[in-house]
């Protein structure tokens, strides 16, 4: 079902960036990985969702009779939590409570060290918390992570894995406020069973990925204003440190810059080292007039205004320019690449309509790749067509099993690869980095 625990978390990742913010609470994320298996498919969703990583370490305090019986966990900075009646029931006394607790804070702290040296762990106060293992099994550890993740501040507490029985996933709803797994199978061993390589996650690592992560990330990320010929729109501009080319987002019909669908592929061209603005085509109140959302000679206008307006910025100077557009924005992208002086070196269309562009269609010079789904029948029959139109390099690629949204798991990431290798291959890195 996965060939390792980075495909795990990019299929993972697919489905988490297509899920509504609000459900995820993206805007207030934190990733924790469960050492040490968890950390490399958390590495995966992070990367995938731009959110921080950080592992969660917590320890179960069993029964001293019985182990693997739960009688509480511990978290770092003195978290406790107690089961009280699993202690009654027990006869446990507080000073053998003590005895196990106290060891199992030495095994914690020990561990702690090794994952994170001298950084701090992230804090969860009123964020979300994201509590990712590479699979779940009695669910016993990633229900005492949502306890300590709770006594942490988390004010937001979810679960996700690859795999997991049906019932450990109820179980933990009891814990979590969501539970999201790809896939819940009745018969269920190990969790090894489900993967091609299950080799065990070292120490190492954990701190390697730890490591990158605190040093990744972008040297630009933060919204922005777009000034276009005639309004000034919202957006929200991404330069890795190195970035030497700009991915312009035209987002479609009833989506915005906020759209997780585009967040996702913006995200997987950020880790590649490309640069993305994603903004609003339209103002709040043109939104509410349908007829702007298929105007597409004023999309397109809007789009070229602001990559005019774009280069003459200094970070940007320099800059190799492409398009990626959704549904109707690809029509915009198309048209407004006709435009000599917008100077834009590649354009891609996902689930787009093409189509809408159909007299500026034989102008586009740009090399251009129109990604479809193929249980899209209809999309897919338009962008057949507009493709006979075109007279500049380009390439139909379709991918089986997606529809429109590209929803089914794994469809997305699939075209954000595409996206993301055409871009790389055409936006010839040229100047200085960008930031």
């Amino acid at each position: 079902m996965f060939a390792n625990r980075t495909d795990a978390g990019r299929q993972l990742a697919a489905r988490l960036a297509g899920l509504p913010s609000e459900q995820l609470g993206r805007e207030h994320l934190v990733v924790l990985g469960l050492p040490r298996g968890g950390v490399p498919v958390a590495a995966e969703i992070a990367d995938a969702l731009c959110a921080p990583l950080d592992v969660i370490v917590v320890r179960k305090i069993g029964l001293p009779s019985q182990p693997e019986l739960a009688m509480g966990a511990i978290g770092e900075d003195g978290v406790l939590t107690v089961n009280e009646e699993v202690v009654r029931a027990a006869r446990v006394t507080a000073a053998d409570f003590a005895e196990v607790e106290a060891r199992e804070r030495i095994e914690l702290a020990r561990r702690a060290r090794r994952f994170r040296g001298n950084e701090d762990r992230l804090s969860l106060a009123g964020r979300t918390a994201l509590i990712v293992d590479d699979g779940i099994a009695t669910g016993s550890t990633a229900r005492a992570a949502c306890e300590v993740a709770r006594e942490h501040g988390a004010a937001r507490v979810v679960v996700t894995a690859p795999i997991a029985p049906p019932g450990t996933v109820e179980s933990l709803r009891e814990v979590a406020d969501d539970v999201i797994v790809l896939a819940q199978p009745e018969r269920f061993r190990a969790i090894g069973e489900f993967y091609d390589d299950f080799t065990p996650t070292s120490d190492d690592e954990v701190v390697r990925l730890l490591t990158r992560a605190r040093s990744g990330g972008a040297g630009v990320d933060e919204e922005v204003s777009v000034d276009t010929d005639t309004v000034r729109l919202s957006g929200h501009l991404t330069l890795p440190r190195r970035a030497t080319a700009i991915v312009l987002f035209a987002h479609g019909s009833g989506s915005s810059r906020h759209s997780p669908r585009n967040r996702f592929v913006a995200d997987v061209l950020n880790r590649a080292g490309l640069g993305t603005l994603l903004f609003d085509l339209l103002t709040t109140a043109e939104e509410r007039d349908r007829a702007n959302v298929f105007d597409i000679e004023l999309l397109a206008g809007r789009l070229a205004s602001a990559t005019r307006r774009l280069r003459e910025q200094p970070a940007a100077r320099g800059a190799s320019i492409g398009y990626f557009g959704a549904s109707t924005g690809a029509a915009a992208a198309l048209w407004a690449a006709t435009e000599p002086s917008v100077g834009v070196s590649a354009v891609v269309s996902r689930g787009g309509r093409p189509d809408l562009a159909g007299p500026r269609l034989g102008a586009v010079r740009a090399p251009t790749l129109l990604i479809v789904g193929g249980h899209d029948e209809a999309v897919l029959e338009l962008n057949r067509r507009a493709q006979a139109q075109m007279r500049c390099e380009n390439d139909l690629q379709v991918v089986p099993g997606a529809t429109h949204l590209f929803e089914e798991p794994g469809t997305l990431a699939r075209a954000a690869d595409l996206a993301r290798d055409w871009f790389v291959h055409y936006l010839t890195p040229i100047g200085q980095p960008l930031s």
